[in-house]
């Protein structure tokens, strides 16, 4: 399993944007697909956004068209570009790694809070 950093987090005002990104231990990173979720108080955690280990990407219907997930496996780290925040953004964001045996990792979490 590799283990998993995020970084990123912080409050920013509607509109606005944020980068996470989540470094990731380990000389096999580029065989993992990734993914980030989020948990919101008194919510469920929901997919946000994945790529898979050739770059293929997947998002909620909720965050289309303003976040963009993307990887650079040169230096192990997955990242989700956040534009056009909305308040119902905040949340704690969570990175995820799968391995190609379906082993999950998870990250400790990073708050993003979207004033309105």
């Amino acid at each position: 399993q590799v283990q998993l950093v995020e970084s990123g987090g912080g409050l920013v005002q509607a509109g606005g944007s944020l980068r996470l990104s989540c470094a990731a231990s380990g000389s096999i990173f580029h065989f993992y697909a990734m993914g980030w979720y989020r948990q919101a108080p008194g919510k469920q955690r929901e997919l946000v956004a994945t790529i898979t280990s050739g770059g293929s990407t997947n998002y909620a219907d909720s965050v289309k068209g303003r976040f963009t997930i993307s990887r650079d496996n040169a230096k192990n780290t997955v990242y989700l570009q956040m534009n056009s925040l909305k308040p119902e953004d905040t949340a704690v964001y969570y990175c995820t790694g799968r391995n190609p045996i379906l082993t999950d990792s998870w990250g400790q979490g990073t708050q993003v809070t979207v004033s309105s």
